[in-house]
């Protein structure tokens, strides 16, 4: 069952990928929203959670962030990551910039050693403000499922006007200084199939994040409920054959 997060912080819950992590929803928490609606995605379709529109104040964001590290730092179990993820696209908010730095300043001040990450689907890095904010982060994870405007309108269902090669000149601004992440899987929905690990999605994939050249790749596979039920998870063995073919071209790339 797919459900939303109902805290501004919410866990800490044990990441497959970032370890111990400490999570921050800038979004309403009795609603979503965001710029895609996957397919995939554990919060649901965006019109079955309609509610407040009101993204979470920078103030109520510091305050309960500041008091979760205190009692986290106090008990010894500091995260290892604080990660903004939630209910949506975290860059919307108004505000993302002021939010990171201030989250910045209370990671240095209670624990140092963690990392500050951002899941983002990369649909406002057009903006200035996001990229700044992003570039400051230990982690910015950029998302791009597929390499095909015709696939990403299946699994991702982009609002407004998206293609990937638009997406892919932005991330040529990160210089390389980003995490890109991608979701693998196939399955069916509203009559079309769809399978991002076929060899002609692989190999144009693979072009694009050589066009890119992040310093990392994080694929993965369906781990949580789906509000499309027809979807099947991509096995282990062939994510690790993809990363594989990530590897060949010299980028690391961690399979989750």
């Amino acid at each position: 069952m797919t459900a939303l997060y109902e805290d501004i912080i919410f866990g800490p819950i044990r990441s497959r990928r970032l370890g111990i992590s400490l999570g921050v929803n800038l979004l309403p928490v009795d609603s979503k929203l965001c710029s895609f609606d996957c397919i995939y995605c554990e919060c649901g379709w965006n019109d079955e959670h309609i509610g407040k529109r009101r993204f979470n104040s920078p103030d109520d964001v510091k305050q309960l962030l500041q008091k979760t590290l205190q009692r986290m730092v106090a008990d010894g179990t500091p995260p290892d990551v604080i990660t903004f993820a939630g209910n949506g696209e975290p860059t919307m908010h108004p505000e993302f910039e002021k939010i990171i730095d201030l989250t910045i300043a209370l990671r240095d001040e209670y624990c140092p050693s963690a990392k500050v990450s951002v899941l983002s689907n990369a649909t406002q890095i057009h903006r200035e403000d996001v990229r700044r904010a992003l570039k400051r982060v230990d982690n910015n994870i950029l998302k791009l499922d597929s390499a095909f405007d015709s696939t990403v309108a299946i699994m991702n269902k982009p609002a407004g006007r998206y293609t990937v090669q638009h997406t892919v000149e932005l991330l040529k601004l990160f210089e390389g200084d980003f995490i890109l992440q991608t979701m693998f899987m196939r399955g069916d929905y509203n009559g079309q199939h769809v399978d991002n690990t076929t060899n002609k999605e692989v190999e144009a994939w693979l072009k694009v994040v050589a066009e890119t050249s992040p310093r990392q790749v994080m694929v993965y596979s369906l781990d949580r409920d789906t509000p499309c039920k027809t979807l099947e998870k991509i096995d282990r063995e062939q994510l690790q054959s993809i990363a594989k073919r990530v590897e060949e071209i010299g980028i690391p790339c961690s399979v989750a």
